[in-house]
Order: structure tokens, then C-alpha cells, then sequence
């Protein structure tokens, strides 16, 4: 009998596999640049094929560099944007073992500025890169280019699915319109219309909710009509004015979605009008500026996307992908917590992310 323990696949038996050489899987497994995307699909899926498990302590010494990775997120609209950042850091800190250099690279707002200062920042060799993709169709290019050059990229909040992205982390977008339609449905018995204000359709995540939420109606409330969707492009202004525009219908909407953290301008207009109350209201996250609202019962609830957790993951995805080499699921979708007046101090504890109160989310 064989006492001798079975040596698990390692790079050479994926490279006789592919009939390449060592150093192009190494490379390919490794994120680093000179293998064309097709190569190192190849290469991870004939890894994961022969169950191959990196020696860690080895690929810590063989490495003796750092990790630089860049996260590219809005300044605008803190009240998810900030919670995000704060779970990036937090997971970054606890990269153990990793020699980590964390980046943020800040931007206006959703859409707005990201394209412009990824392509500014081409040359700065990252080795990873956390991006919330406002305008797939202007970052898919820049993302091509960034993986071609040996960078791994991680999408959160949004995704840009057409592009060369290793993975995307968000909150399961349409079930969260779906869940706000089946509320809406619920509550209001009488007929009459809902209005959804979302940020910009051009992003997948807003057009996501609005597809959920427009299916999620017509199916379970079809007494309830839905009016065309209202794009605010994450503005306070045009959401307020908008808001105010959309009340002065004849008959006004007896029910609003804000499918975006955007909701305080709405909810001023509302009040302006003396109809915060009257009007049933869901909104998205939650937020100390939003708690006492619900807490009167002004909104009916908030659909809390879990800001800190999927900015956790996120990095968590990206450096394990970096260290390790396995590509991960390409999307991983968070289920949306809803949040109503009765359960609301459950959560209140989210609203210091800092505090990393979130760890059990994930």
C-alpha cells in the first residue's frame, strides 16, 4: 500500500493540459499582463476543471510586491457611496497576508467624470480596479483595455456585463423593484397610478429595478398604472423638480418608488405639497436623515441595499482573484433588506459602517 500523499494538480499539469508554456499560465493565473483574455480564460477554466490549489505561503514569497488596486467611486449621493467606501477599507485592513495599496479615485457623480479619469489613469499599472459603472456603454472600452494589460476589474452597485469585467457585486436589482411593486400592490386597494424616480436608465441597476418593478405590477397589482419612469441623473435639484412637475398631475400618483438613495428632494417636494403621508412612499438605503421619516410612518419603507457589505465583498472578490488566480462567479447578486417602521432599530446599528456592524451580512 501507497502511504504517500497525492500531490494536487499544480501549474505544469495545466500547462501540459493546454499544451502551453509554465510561465504564460503563471502569468494568467496571476492577473499579470501578456496573455490575451482568451488564453487566460482558458487557463482558469482548466484550473478550476483539475480542482488546482495554490501553495499560499509559496505565492507570497514568489510575489514580494505589493497589490495596488484603485477604486473609482462618485463623490455624489454619500449616503450609499460612503458606506461602500467604508467596506472596501475595512476589508482592505483585514487582507491579511496581502501587501495591499488601496486607492480611491473620486469623480463628481454616477456617470459623470469616471470614464474621463480611468482613461487619465491607464498608465498607472493597478493591479485591480472596483469600479461602479455609470454608463456601461463609455466604460466597456476602458475596461477592455485595463484587462488587456494584465488589470483585473471588479464592478459594484452596477455592472458593465458586455465588457471584460472578472466579476460583479451588487444588491439583486430587480428583485428590489419587485419587492417595492409588491408593497405598493398591497397597500393601495383603490386605482389610480404609481411614479418610479430612478437615477439614469443608461445604468443597469436602475434599469434592473425598473424592469422588476414594472413586472412585479402588472402581474400581482394591476389595478395600480404605472407612469413613465422619471430620470433624475442622481441630481438633487432635477429630482426635487421633477418631483414637484410629477404632484401636479390631475390626479397626482398615490403611490412613488425612488429607486435610488436620491430620496430626500422627493420627499421635501412631497412635504411642500402636504402629501408626505397621504402619497405611499418607498425608497432605497437607509440613512439618518431618512429614519425619521419612517419612523412617523411617512414611508411606507426603504429597500437597504447593503452598501458596506457589497463594497466587502467586492475587494474580498478582487484580492482573492489576484492572490489566487481562480476566477470567480461572474455575479454575485445580494438580496435587498426591507426595512419598515416595525423593524427599523434592527438596522440602526448600519448606519455607522464604520463600526463594520455589517460583518454578519455577508
Amino acid at each position: 500500500m501507497n502511504d504517500k500523499p497525492t500531490r494536487s494538480p499544480g501549474i505544469k499539469e495545466i500547462a501540459a493540459a493546454l499544451k502551453i508554456s509554465i510561465g504564460t499560465v503563471d502569468r494568467a493565473l496571476h492577473g499579470r499582463s501578456g496573455v490575451s483574455p482568451k488564453t487566460r480564460a482558458q487557463v482558469l477554466k482548466m484550473a478550476e476543471k483539475l480542482n488546482y490549489q495554490p501553495n499560499m505561503a509559496a505565492r507570497s514569497l514568489k510575489l514580494n510586491r505589493r497589490l495596488h488596486i484603485a477604486a473609482y467611486l462618485p463623490l455624489q449621493i454619500a449616503s450609499f457611496f460612503a458606506p461602500l467606501r467604508a467596506g472596501i477599507s475595512a476589508a482592505g485592513r483585514a487582507a491579511h497576508g496581502l501587501n495591499l495599496d488601496l486607492e480611491f479615485r473620486t469623480y463628481p457623480t454616477l456617470g459623470d467624470g469616471d470614464s474621463e479619469l480611468m482613461q487619465i489613469d491607464l498608465d498607472r499599472g493597478y493591479d485591480g480596479v472596483i469600479i461602479t459603472p455609470g454608463d456601461p456603454a463609455r466604460i466597456d472600452p476602458i475596461i477592455r483595455r485595463l484587462t488587456q494589460q494584465g488589470t483585473a476589474v471588479v464592478c459594484v452597485a452596477s455592472d458593465a456585463p458586455r465588457s471584460d469585467r472578472v466579476a460583479a457585486i451588487s444588491v439583486d436589482a430587480s428583485a428590489s423593484g419587485g419587492i417595492a411593486a409588491e408593497l405598493l400592490g398591497k397597500t393601495l386597494k383603490e386605482r389610480g397610478t404609481v411614479a418610479i424616480l430612478t437615477g439614469q436608465l443608461g445604468t443597469q441597476d436602475h434599469a434592473e429595478k425598473l424592469r422588476g418593478f414594472a413586472a412585479t405590477l402588472a402581474t400581482f397589482a394591476p389595478h395600480l398604472s404605472l407612469l413613465p419612469a422619471i430620470e433624475s441623473h442622481e441630481h438633487p435639484e432635477e429630482a426635487y423638480n421633477s418631483t414637484l412637475q410629477l404632484l401636479r398631475r390631475k390626479p397626482h400618483p398615490i403611490g412613488i418608488y425612488v429607486s435610488t438613495a436620491n430620496s430626500l428632494p422627493v420627499l421635501r417636494a412631497l412635504e411642500e405639497r402636504k402629501l408626505l403621508g397621504q402619497v405611499e412612499v418607498i425608497t432605497t438605503d437607509l440613512f439618518p436623515e431618512l429614519v425619521p421619516f419612517i419612523e412617523s410612518g411617512k414611508i411606507l419603507a426603504t429597500l437597504y441595499q447593503r452598501p458596506f457589505t457589497q463594497g466587502k465583498v467586492a475587494i474580498e472578490t478582487l484580492t482573492k482573484y489576484l492572490a489566487e488566480g481562480i476566477r470567480p462567479e461572474p455575479i454575485t447578486r445580494l438580496a435587498p433588506h426591507i426595512v419598515l417602521r416595525s423593524n427599523l432599530p434592527l438596522f440602526l446599528n448600519r448606519l455607522v459602517p464604520e463600526t463594520e456592524n455589517e460583518a454578519d451580512d455577508a
